[in-house]
């Protein structure tokens, strides 16, 4: 089996949003997935782009994608935010999380970046085995996630 690691282009964006919600399956989650298809695209592909992907493809096919963004730390400088990784089901074990991962890593290094981070669920036992594979992982279970949705007027 190819695989292909490769910079997301905007005619990924359908692909991408299929694996986005089989995530948000994995995660017992479908219902949160709100964004609009147009919004992901703009987001990414438009203007100002605020996110930027890697896809894995084989045969042609997308089957798996991480996506980031660089976010700003007032201690510690800029830093690659790994928002998503995820490999479609049937394609699982066979290294392409890894080859994503790694290809994160180099553009972090690229970018002259000071860290990746990322959250992860504490009961995706399967994902945390993936990240402990890579020397100096930390994870932190001191921080508390919070959000707070913004209702804006039309």
């Amino acid at each position: 089996m190819e695989i292909q690691i490769r910079k997301a282009e905007k005619k990924d964006c359908k692909a991408m949003m299929e694996l986005i919600r089989e995530l948000a399956v994995y995660e017992r989650a479908p219902e949160q997935v709100t964004v609009d298809f147009n919004h992901f695209e703009e987001s990414g592909f438009g203007e100002k782009p605020v996110w930027w992907a890697f896809v894995a493809e084989v045969e042609n096919k997308v089957v798996g994608f991480a996506l980031y963004y660089v976010r700003y730390s007032t201690w510690k400088g800029q830093r690659l935010y790994l928002e998503d990784i995820l490999v479609n089901e049937p394609y699982r074990g066979k290294g392409i999380g890894k080859l994503l991962f790694d290809q994160l890593l180099e553009e972090a290094k690229e970018k002259k970046l000071q860290a990746m981070v990322w959250q992860v669920l504490e009961w995706n036992e399967q994902a945390i085995n993936f990240y402990n594979k890579y020397e100096g992982v930390k994870f932190d279970g001191e921080w508390l996630n919070c959000s707070l949705e913004i209702k804006n007027k039309n």
